[in-house]
């Protein structure tokens, strides 16, 4: 009995004299990628939480890119935003705007401790991201831009050279003519119609998608999407789409399947459309830079950026921000960086990460994985920069609707452009004035 109290006794000092384990501080991380890009999500989580104690990142998928800022918005309003939103690029403009929602990454990494210059960044990536007074307000975790996928085992059945994708448009639809000929359903499709056949269309060939420089130079910008050049591209899509050599698979990412699946034979889509591929494409497939006119004058020049960045949310405790800034660093090391750019397809955000990919020969073994880079460290010009315009998200379901007129045969290329143009300037004036 005396035995059995001295051995509680000494279990009661050996728990007292043992070091309290601090309770861990968790930041909540709201997301929309999903599939093979959500396990990228999940494993960047779980790297950091094991890489120390202080704080636990907890990724949580909250759909559509759509759908999470709209979510986010509504919590803010509520009180429990998360610490980190992901947001992609055309929420841009409206986080800019958010007086008081956000802190900038800048202030939370300087605050943290830690180093921060912008310099180190892809100077195109960084600029999309950073507001006039140089401050950068977000961290850009999966920027992108839009490429062109092919698959090499269709090519050779319909007589095509596998070896040669098309750089032009006119040698699109020629080869998906020929796909078309040789029994492929869906010789061509396209994820993403404004970002890809729009706005990197607009900036690739050296042309403005909207006045005062795409947005970047003040918010009374205005679209200008029907010029001839448009109006012509969209006439030929329209052709093919009536030929059936040219399928719609929907808005958003809804036609990112059909191309692993083998469905499609050629697709313009994200760059980080290629974790999928990689993943799950059962053919030898191609990447190629994204087609363009040839007697367009200074065309090919850059893309557009796409993908996404995380903002932090304001309003949380300083502890919070500490773990937040800590993962921030995390997500910059070189290391992390080449590693899930030469995973995913997104773009190096820094650039260490894309010297130690190319010195590490991956460029080399996985060809058409330097596509997106090389496009985006082109030379931009004012034309060329990005697009960064108010009430985006807007803009782009009006363009959805009426290019979506075209393909149902009940409007024409011109009408459909002239609409969007009349009906997105609309969406423009409301944003100036609520901006003013």
């Amino acid at each position: 009995m005396q035995l059995k109290h001295l051995a509680v006794s000494a279990a009661v000092a050996l728990s007292l004299s043992a070091p309290v384990q601090a309770q861990q501080v968790e930041i909540q991380w709201w997301h929309s990628m999903s599939a093979a890009l959500g396990d990228w999500i999940n494993d960047l989580a779980k790297q950091y939480n094991a890489s120390q104690t202080q704080y636990k990142v907890v990724p949580t998928y909250k759909g559509t890119y759509d759908e999470s800022m709209t979510g986010a918005i509504a919590a803010f309003r509520a009180g429990n935003a998360p610490h980190i939103l992901q947001v992609y690029e055309v929420g841009t403009a409206t986080m800019m705007a958010s007086k008081g929602a956000i802190v900038p990454v800048a202030k939370i990494l300087n605050d943290g401790g830690f180093k921060f210059d912008p310099t180190e960044y892809v100077s195109a990536v960084a600029g999309y991201y950073t507001a006039p007074n140089g401050q950068m307000l977000s961290y850009p975790l999966n920027s992108s831009t839009t490429i062109f996928y092919y698959n090499k085992d269709a090519f050779k059945k319909a007589g095509l050279d596998a070896e040669k994708p098309p750089t032009t448009w006119p040698e699109v639809f020629a080869a998906a003519s020929k796909l078309k000929a040789s029994g492929h359903s869906c010789p061509f499709t396209t994820s993403w119609i404004s970002w890809t056949q729009l706005e990197s269309f607009s900036l690739w060939h050296n042309t403005l998608f909207a006045s005062k420089n795409n947005g970047f130079d003040g918010a009374d910008a205005q679209l200008q999407i029907n010029t001839p050049l448009h109006v012509r591209h969209f006439e030929n899509l329209a052709k093919a789409s009536k030929e059936g050599s040219f399928v719609y698979k929907g808005r958003g990412n809804a036609a990112d399947a059909s191309f692993p699946s083998g469905e499609c034979a050629m697709i313009t889509g994200s760059s980080g459309l290629y974790a999928r591929v990689a993943k799950e494409a059962k053919f030898a497939y191609g990447i190629s830079a994204l087609p363009y006119y040839s007697d367009v004058k200074g065309a090919p020049q850059n893309t557009a950026i796409g993908g996404a960045s995380l903002w932090v949310m304001a309003g949380k405790k300083p502890e919070e921000y500490k773990g937040v800034a800590s993962f921030l660093n995390f997500l910059n090391d070189t290391k992390v960086q080449a590693a899930s750019h030469q995973r995913t397809g997104y773009l190096p955000v820094t650039t260490g990460a894309f010297k130690l990919t190319d010195a590490s020969g991956f460029y080399q073994k996985n060809p058409g994985t330097d596509v997106a880079v090389t496009q985006m460290i082109r030379k931009a010009t004012d034309k060329s920069r990005g697009i960064r315009l108010g009430n985006f998200v807007q803009i782009r379901s009006i363009i959805d609707e009426e290019t979506e007129q075209i393909w149902a045969g009940k409007k024409s290329p011109k009408e459909a452009l002239d609409t969007a143009v009349t009906r997105g300037n609309e969406q423009l004036a409301r944003f100036a004035r609520a901006n003013k």
